[in-house]
């Protein structure tokens, strides 16, 4: 039961963190203009990071699954 709760917890830091990351990126590109390619180039890549995250739960969830 613990370890469930452990990979609960760790999902929800990791979508909150990605949250916060985007929302600051998109934020510093509103208030400048000239490093604006660069925190674009950022959020792009915490968004990778989200989607690969989580494909690594449901690959897991999918695998114990197959398996148990």
């Amino acid at each position: 039961m613990e370890v469930d709760e452990i990979t609960k917890a760790i999902i929800l830091l990791v979508r909150a963190g990605v949250f916060m990351r985007i929302a600051f990126c998109f934020l510093r590109m509103m208030g400048d203009e000239d490093e604006s390619p660069m925190y674009k180039k950022r959020a792009i890549h915490a968004g990778v990071f989200y989607i690969i995250a989580e494909s690594i739960w449901q690959l897991k969830d999918i695998v114990f699954y197959y398996y148990a």
